[in-house]
């Protein structure tokens, strides 16, 4: 059993309730579409491509460029142990190389490889039509004016810690 508090209650205003409400309600919509985004989407992947698979060579494509395994942590928030973890299954795919650096040999260096290339653009071809058509369906026009507040929500999150 709690005991009671020995302070005094102080009655919380109504606009703290309705923001207190609001957010409740915000972060459980986020989180429900961030599992059913995943579900859908790992399930259209390719056989044996995981989603943070994906998430990595993604990347490694888009930059077009050397990564350490440290920045790539950084870029998906994740521990080193975490983005070790999915290196490794990459490299044994055969979709990524990696490499010692040549300035630091304490260090490695991650690029994508033209399996790796290969693979995410099977990838792509199998979420974008399903993505295509949540945003067909929502409004692109809808999904725009989403876009500035959902990225200011990644921001201060990915600020905060």
């Amino acid at each position: 059993m709690i005991a009671p508090s020995t302070k005094a209650s102080r009655p919380v205003s109504n606009r703290a309730n309705s923001t207190d409400a609001l957010a409740v309600s915000l972060f459980s919509e986020v989180f429900a579409a961030d599992q059913l985004a995943r579900n859908r989407l790992t399930r259209a992947l390719p056989k044996g491509m995981e989603l943070s698979h994906f998430s990595v060579l993604n990347h490694l494509a888009h930059v077009n460029d050397e990564r350490s395994p440290a920045q790539l942590a950084q870029a998906f928030h994740l521990t080193r142990g975490a983005i070790t973890n999915t290196l490794t299954k990459l490299e044994w795919a055969g979709h990524i190389h990696i490499r010692p650096d040549w300035d630091d040999a304490r260090k490695k260096r991650v690029s994508i490889s033209p399996a790796g290339r290969k693979a995410v653009d099977s990838a792509i071809s199998a979420v974008s039509p399903i993505i295509t058509e949540i945003v067909e369906e929502i409004g692109p026009d809808r999904v725009r004016q989403a876009l500035p507040v959902l990225r200011e929500l990644r921001e201060k999150l990915g600020s905060k810690g």
